[in-house]
C-alpha cells in the first residue's frame, strides 16, 4: 500500500535526514511535489539539537512549505520510528495545497504529517518559519544526536 507524506524539516531534499527517505533498506519513497499546508501552523526550531517542529496549533503561523513523498508501508513504519510516533510526534492526515502541473490551479492532497501536539505554550513565542532549511538565515543548523535515543532533557524542554 502507498501513502503520501508531507515533510517540512530535515527530511526534505538537501537536508540532514533526507537519507532516511532515499535508503532502500527503509522501503520505497518517491518525490511527488512541493506543497504547502492548507492550514497555517507554527514551524519552529527548538532544543539543543536545533530540531524543526511543526506545532499543532492550527491557524497560527504560516502555510508551511514542504515536500510530498509517496512511500510504502515499510518506509512509513521507519519514519514512525525516526519521529518516535506516537510518543513524541503524532502523525495525522491533513490537506496540502499543490499547484497542478502546467497550470495555476491549486489542488488539495491528503498527506500524513508529523506534528508536535504536546508542547509547552512558550514555544509559540519562538520565531516562526514558513520554510525550513538547516542552513537558513536563522543561524540554527540541525545537530545530529550522538545517540539515536531521545534524551530526556531534550524531550522535557519542549513537551507539556
Amino acid at each position: 500500500m502507498s501513502h503520501k507524506v508531507f515533510v517540512y524539516g530535515t527530511l526534505k531534499r538537501n537536508e540532514p535526514n533526507h537519507h532516511w527517505l532515499t535508503n532502500k533498506e527503509h522501503g520505497y519513497s518517491k518525490f511527488i511535489s512541493n506543497g504547502t499546508t492548507k492550514t497555517k501552523y507554527p514551524l519552529i526550531i527548538a532544543t539543543k539539537y536545533n530540531i524543526p517542529f511543526l506545532l499543532y496549533s492550527p491557524g497560527n503561523g504560516f502555510n508551511v512549505k514542504g515536500e510530498i513523498y509517496e512511500v510504502c508501508d515499510d518506509m512509513l513504519k521507519n519514519l514512525d520510528i525516526l519521529e518516535d510516533h506516537p510518543s513524541y510526534y503524532v502523525r495525522e492526515l491533513d490537506d496540502i495545497n499543490v499547484k497542478k502541473e502546467g497550470t495555476d490551479e491549486i489542488i488539495e492532497i491528503k498527506c500524513w504529517i508529523y506534528y508536535l501536539k504536546k508542547f509547552k505554550p512558550e514555544l509559540l513565542s519562538r520565531p516562526l518559519l514558513e520554510s525550513y532549511s538547516s542552513k537558513g538565515g536563522h543561524g540554527l543548523p540541525y545537530m545530529e544526536r550522538i545517540s539515536k535515543k531521545k534524551d530526556s532533557d531534550e524531550y522535557m524542554s519542549i513537551i507539556q
